[in-house]
């Protein structure tokens, strides 16, 4: 496509979204179309995804927007057009993608017309978006989190101009939904209802990258809802990097809580859960509807961090271990039946043995189902990476293992509890590892694998749980 070409279609272009998008999307497909013709094959198109829910989220929007454009979908990094949508909330993320970078550079040796594109949180970064032009200068298209919905219009300039394709923008313009999405499963989705983060915890470089609080209005999230009940959906997760604090940001202020109550009301949706919550935020109203509403499962993920006080105010976290733990056992209380895990960081900058030994206690104390454990990645712009003291990597190391094996302890213990009950299961898949199996989540998050064949997927279904092994069941139709 010749510069004039390009010139003449993109003052054709309209100027509203997500039309704009779609007649990039067209233009796209004609060039694809021509493309294949020319290869005897059809164009593919591979996207690898880095991080959180958001991101795989974005992944299926992006990978929509593709296939829409006239690409297919291939698990091959081997592709006419590569995508990684990247993490940057710990350093080893991105050193993975630099990692895979040079694989990437091997395989456009062999294919010239190879397009290679990255966007995502990383990509927010303007140290990396340098050191990516430098030295990494067989990378034609880069973009952020604030402008992922552009990519058919990016890719399109991508195919007219010579050289990289840089459009990061520092924050968001508008919140643009409407446009294609190519859905792992089915039969359960995300659903972005915020985007953003106002907490500015002091390791964390997730409010620099994503940017500030914006909740989407309840009836687009509502509409969206809707759409893919219609389309077979029978559970959704609710998406935002703090979703107890939805709604602060509309003309119409409304919580997260009144926003449940109204996706519970949608036809068609059976189970609804969503991530994550910050536990300064969580109400006392949510957790009624939590207890009150049969569609939202009984499970939370109520991040800890660190069970010291000391290390919760360094960290900016809002709250103390008193309060954690009065709020752990109020929700406990009043759903007995809910199944609560965490996050927890070891080796925060400045932490002592008596410090690790209060997270030790909140764990022993709390019980969680299960709990995802990190060792404290050091972020460039974020406080805590200018903090003195931090602590050793070998100290570091023992507490993680220690902490690791009374999680487990903890867990494998917890799961027992329910074993006898009936519950049910929404079958996500044949079993991995025996072909007469399903595996199937219950409402608490925890899998089971019960007798069953590919005619259940999708299908919730009542199981008895016969054992457990430590982190899931095995069971039987009831």
């Amino acid at each position: 496509m010749d510069n004039q070409t390009y010139t003449e279609n993109l003052n054709r272009a309209p100027e509203k979204e997500p039309e704009r998008q779609q007649y990039f999307m067209e233009l796209l497909r004609n060039l694809a179309e021509e493309r294949s013709r020319e290869l005897g094959r059809p164009l593919t198109a591979c996207i690898q995804t880095f991080g959180c829910q958001m991101n795989a989220k974005d992944s299926e929007k992006l990978m929509g927007i593709l296939k829409e454009a006239g690409f297919t979908e291939s698990e091959s990094e081997a592709s006419d057009f590569v995508l990684y949508n990247t993490c940057t909330v710990r350093d080893n993320a991105n050193q993975r993608v630099y990692g895979r970078l040079g694989y990437l550079n091997s395989l456009k040796q062999k294919n010239p017309d190879m397009v290679i594109a990255l966007c995502g949180c990383m990509m927010q970064e303007p140290t990396v978006v340098e050191k990516i032009k430098k030295s990494y200068r067989f990378v034609d298209l880069i973009f952020g989190t604030h402008n992922i919905y552009k990519l058919a219009g990016l890719l399109y300039r991508k195919y007219a101009e010579k050289g990289m394709v840089i459009d990061v923008w520092e924050g968001p313009e508008a919140i643009v939904e409407d446009l294609p999405s190519e859905r792992k499963y089915p039969f359960k989705c995300g659903v972005n209802i915020m985007y953003g983060c106002n907490n500015f915890c002091s390791y964390c470089i997730v409010p620099y990258v994503r940017g500030r609080e914006r909740s989407r209005e309840p009836e687009e999230i509502l509409k969206e809802v809707r759409a893919l009940a219609a389309d077979g959906v029978v559970e959704v997760m609710l998406l935002g990097q703090n979703v107890n604090s939805y709604g602060k940001t509309l003309k119409t202020p409304m919580t997260f809580a009144e926003l449940l109550k109204k996706v519970a009301q949608v036809p068609g949706i059976q189970r609804i859960r969503f991530m994550t919550s910050h536990p300064k935020d969580l109400s006392d109203e949510l957790i009624a509807v939590m207890r009150d509403c049969p569609k939202v499962c009984p499970h939370l993920h109520l991040p800890l961090q660190s069970g010291s006080s000391r290390i919760l105010k360094a960290m900016n976290r809002v709250y103390n271990k008193e309060q954690y733990l009065a709020l752990a056992e109020k929700i406990k209380r009043e759903i007995p039946e809910l199944s609560l895990t965490t996050d927890i960081i070891v080796g925060f900058p400045g932490e002592t043995e008596e410090d690790f030994e209060e997270t030790l206690d909140v764990v022993r104390r709390v019980r969680y189902d299960s709990a995802f454990t990190f060792i404290y990645s050091k972020r460039t712009g974020t406080p805590a990476a200018a903090m003195e003291n931090q602590v050793p990597e070998p100290v570091v190391k023992e507490r993680f293992d220690r902490l690791l094996k009374e999680v487990q302890r903890i867990s494998a213990e917890q799961c027992k509890k329910d074993v006898g009950k009936t519950m049910t299961a929404l079958v996500e898949g044949m079993d991995t590892h025996d072909p007469a199996l399903v595996t199937g989540r219950l409402g608490n998050n925890i899998m089971v694998h019960f007798p069953g064949d590919a005619s259940d997927i999708g299908k919730i279904l009542p199981v008895r749980l016969l054992s457990s092994k430590g982190f899931y069941y095995m069971g039987e139709r009831a």
